[in-house]
């Protein structure tokens, strides 16, 4: 909250984590207000841009972690972007949902943000006995084709257990189903962005 309204910098909001290397920016309740000290703001969709930009910081990597719907708190995170990464739950609702979304980025590519682009999407709540679980892939990858990532994360009730812990399901339980799965993805991310370094 206090990043995005500029009343603090990246460096000094973020905490370390047990994870080398690893830090992050956490959200309060207060974050639900920016909403409305955003809307006044000249050239409101740029804040997060600019406190990313103002702090640049060291880092290969920074993740945004975004709410499904289209808010202002979003569209900041889509100008700020490079790459989007839609985890998609195998469900109907969710695959009907993803149409909004990839308009939604097109959007903000073309208003704001040319150089956004939708990096992949993730299957998450796979269950491979779901025979719905089945079609939406099959949907999915049709329609997406080499964007889907080859790795799904499985419903697993160790990812659903480690929030109420307060870890990473990777700390809660390094060898459940879910963790090898992020291992994966992250595996397989990190190999399809060098071959497109490559190219």
């Amino acid at each position: 909250y206090e990043v995005l309204l500029g009343e603090r910098s990246l460096s000094e909001a973020i905490v370390w984590t047990e994870v080398p290397n690893f830090s992050i920016i956490p959200a309060s309740v207060n974050l639900a207000g920016a909403e409305l000290e955003l809307v006044d703001m000249e050239n409101r969709e740029y804040a997060l841009k600019r406190a990313i930009e103002k702090n640049a910081m060291n880092y290969d990597y920074v993740l945004i972690d975004c709410p499904p719907s289209l808010s202002l708190i979003t569209v900041n995170a889509l100008v700020a972007a490079d790459a989007v990464v839609v985890p998609l739950q195998c469900e109907f609702l969710a695959l009907e949902g993803i149409t909004d979304l990839i308009r939604n980025i097109n959007q903000i590519k073309k208003r704001f943000n040319p150089r956004l682009e939708l990096e992949g999407v993730v299957l998450t709540m796979y269950d491979k006995r779901n025979n719905l679980t089945q079609m939406v892939e099959q949907d999915v990858r049709n329609f997406f084709g080499r964007k889907v990532y080859d790795t799904v994360i499985p419903r697993n009730v160790r990812i659903s257990e480690a929030p109420s812990h307060g870890k990473p399901v990777l700390l809660y339980d390094f060898n459940c189903n879910g963790s090898q799965a992020y291992i994966s993805l992250t595996g397989e991310l990190l190999k399809r962005e060098k071959e497109m370094l490559a190219c």
